[in-house]
């Protein structure tokens, strides 16, 4: 008897941790333009999420990023750039400067977000949600430098995280946005 009351408050317990599990679309983030805006936007869509950085080795990923989002973003897809200083500052200019930038050198046309920080003492909370499996229900995930990329589903639910040197135009990210 007492192991079935236990089995049962542990069920019980595991339903009210997932009611409380949030989210992507719990989330409102600040444009590159410093508007306010709900992840819940994006509802519906496979969104790739990525801190980038423009005094980077991989910031020529922008190009393929962008090569990306114009093959699919009109298929329930987007992709949302998050600038971040974490990385031995090498995101270091304005939200205009870093748009000015992106804009000029790679045609940037998905969405871009407000430099943030995705690791530390001030993280943000949406990088808390990513990178903590307590925060997301499924898995712990270190960004460990600029590009690193996140894949959340039609659902808001966390799908998967690569590293910096995994090509935006790659096998398995193709083959995600496809199905």
């Amino acid at each position: 008897m007492k192991t079935i009351i236990i089995s049962i408050f542990m069920a019980m317990m595991a339903i009210a941790a997932q009611a409380q599990q949030k989210s992507f679309y719990d989330f409102t983030v600040k444009t590159i333009d410093g508007e306010d805006i709900s992840l819940s936007t994006f509802k519906g869509k496979k969104v790739l999420v990525v801190n980038v950085a423009s005094k980077c080795g991989f910031t020529p990923q922008y190009a393929k990023l962008e090569e990306l989002y114009e093959k699919y973003g009109k298929d329930n897809f987007v992709i949302i750039g998050f600038p971040a200083n974490n990385f031995l500052s090498q995101e270091p200019g304005s939200n205009e400067e870093i748009k000015e930038f992106c804009t000029l050198n790679y045609g940037v046309t998905f969405p871009m977000m407000a430099k943030i920080s995705v690791k530390g003492k001030d993280i943000a909370p949406l990088y808390k949600w990513l990178t903590q499996k307590s925060e997301n229900g499924v898995q712990d995930a270190k960004v460990g430098w600029n590009f690193h990329k996140f894949l959340i589903d039609e659902n808001g639910k966390w799908v998967a995280s690569y590293g910096s040197s995994t090509n935006p135009l790659s096998e398995k990210i193709v083959k995600w946005i496809e199905k």
